[in-house]
């Protein structure tokens, strides 16, 4: 028969186990803006937004994407849509970048949440739910599974889409993010999937 003290240490035995399943499941990530400066093999050499060498491993099966630049008109009432914004006094997200999902990537990360694109910066993943001229620009209501955002869209905004494509686009001198390279145990860096710019585009998000 168990006695209180040894249910206890049981009990927490059995929370550090768990504890440690769900961060071993969970490994933290990391996101990457920059410059390819080096291609060798799957091992990426790149200078960062902030100025520092970093390397990252493409995963064998590492999904490659084009960002390629598209118009405002391409954003429509049903268009599944990123926005990375600034907070308005109003309430508003005024977009400093909008990028177009494809629709087999529809859902992808859906939310609000604060962003590292700039300063107080927000990301807002979201169906348009509606789309009006306004004044300042374009006025687009977003709504995802928890809320609604009002964005204005103004004119010079730079707007992109996602295009699959390969390795090929991956080559010294492109720009490119990584939404979540993952940290491994030994400290290196791992990415199964890779936004790179087409034509000179740096990816704005």
């Amino acid at each position: 028969m168990l006695t209180s003290t040894m249910k206890s240490g049981l009990l927490a035995a059995v929370l550090a186990l768990a504890s440690f399943a769900a961060s071993a499941q969970q490994a933290p990530t990391v996101r990457i803006r920059g410059t390819i400066e080096s291609v060798d093999g799957n091992m990426l050499g790149i200078k960062t937004r902030e100025g520092s060498d970093v390397k990252v491993r493409m995963t064998d099966n590492v999904a490659v994407f084009a960002v390629v630049k598209t118009e405002l008109s391409e954003i429509k009432e049903g268009s599944y849509i990123g926005v990375t914004g600034m907070p308005e006094p109003d309430g508003t997200q005024k977009a400093i970048a909008v990028h177009i999902f494809p629709e087999n990537q529809r859902g992808a990360a859906e939310g609000f949440r604060p962003w590292d694109a700039r300063a107080n910066s927000t990301m807002t993943n979201a169906t348009v739910a509606q789309t009006v001229k306004g004044t300042d620009g374009q006025n687009i209501t977003v709504k995802y599974k928890d809320g609604e955002k009002k964005v204005v869209v103004p004119p010079d905004t730079p707007i992109v889409t996602f295009i699959a494509t390969d390795k090929s686009e991956v080559k010294p001198g492109a720009k490119l993010i990584i939404f979540g390279a993952a940290k491994k145990d030994d400290g290196s860096l791992e990415a199964n999937r890779v936004n790179v710019g087409r034509d000179g585009v740096t990816p704005p998000m």
